[in-house]
């Protein structure tokens, strides 16, 4: 088969399309013929080294793929040949104390698809069973390729990690990004008012059209304040935040009392300051996010088929233009996501 290779790391890393052994599936294992496969900040870490955890070379990348049982492994049962399946990035054990309270974003054995394992960006892809999800009839390829990890993070975070309310205020920081087009929608399927950030006047009117009811400049030195205005200086009751760095010290000056930021991200940096006296006076809450949950990934693909979530996809582009796709999420210039597809 031919798979679109990381062969060495860099900003920017070298890539090859390569031909490649077909995987053979083990007893609990199969195989998926990848119909589209979505780029991520993931995988952009992967590609220049930005992870804590190791990658060796050479390496398939791509943990958002979506696409056709090809083959099964001899324990394998319900997925016949054919079925229409999405992956779940976040490869879990299935037996640890957390994956059986259903919390598979918290597994103690877990790996992360094209990172520490072959991935999408490859015809085929082997992964266990537990991590398929059927693909409703209604979802195409494309659209599950770019929501079932940044749609599925988003909806992990804002219907999970935290549960928005019905008439509350969430900020969305980065709103074009894949992370950030999906919060606007989830947030606002769960009835809540929207405001987001973003860095030029097409990608602030790019979240307008997702539902943010407001959008202010990111590059605005009194951007915090901006976001008080518009909530008449209460602050918002949630942020998703998954940029990091000054960005999340910044955030808590938008939060209202009470209010919560959950964070999934830490693409501007990892360490960040933080003055403790308004955190406890104000009784702000920090919270984690990593990856989703099945049930996350399950409800994401059920709100596509319902036309409540929206894949923001800007190109669906092939192999051969794969350097190109990674150097464009580099320079920020993406509205949505940017998906892979075989060719």
């Amino acid at each position: 088969m031919k798979a679109f290779q990381l062969v060495e790391q860099g900003r920017p890393g070298r890539f090859e399309l390569r031909e490649v052994a077909d995987p053979i599936p083990g007893p609990d294992e199969v195989v998926v013929r990848v119909a589209a496969c979505g780029l991520n900040r993931l995988d952009l870490w992967a590609e220049e080294a930005g992870l804590p955890v190791p990658v060796t070379l050479p390496r398939t990348l791509g943990g958002e793929l979506a696409g056709t049982v090809a083959r099964v492994g001899s324990g394998v049962t319900g997925w016949p040949e054919g079925a229409r399946v999405a992956v779940q990035s976040n490869l879990t054990c299935g037996r640890c104390e957390y994956c059986v309270a259903g919390e598979d974003s918290m597994c103690l054995e877990g790996r992360l698809l094209g990172v520490q394992c072959d991935g999408g960006f490859a015809e085929l892809c082997l992964v266990p069973a537990r991590a398929l999800v059927a693909l409703p009839d209604r979802v195409e390829f494309g659209t599950s390729a770019a929501l079932t990890l940044a749609g599925s993070t988003a909806m992990h975070m804002l219907n999970h990690r935290v549960r928005v309310q019905p008439g509350q205020t969430v900020l969305v920081i980065a709103g074009t990004s894949g992370v950030g087009s999906a919060g606007i929608q989830v947030a606002r399927g769960l009835g809540a008012r929207v405001i987001a950030t973003a860095s030029s006047p097409e990608k602030r009117e790019f979240c307008r059209a997702l539902g943010a009811e407001e959008v202010v400049d990111s590059t605005a030195a009194d951007w915090p304040a901006q976001v008080r205005r518009w909530t008449d200086k209460r602050g918002v009751d949630v942020v998703l935040e998954h940029v990091g760095g000054r960005v999340l010290e910044q955030v808590f000056q938008c939060l209202a009392r009470g209010g919560s930021v959950v964070t999934c991200g830490a693409t501007a940096g990892r360490e960040v300051t933080m003055n403790l006296w308004p955190f406890f006076v104000k009784q702000h809450r920090l919270i984690g996010s990593y990856g989703r949950n099945r049930a996350d990934l399950e409800t994401t693909l059920r709100w596509a088929a319902e036309g409540k979530l929206v894949a923001s996809v800007e190109e669906a582009v092939p192999w051969s233009r794969g350097a190109e796709a990674f150097q464009r999420l580099r320079s920020r210039s993406v509205r949505g996501k940017l998906v892979l597809v075989p060719g």
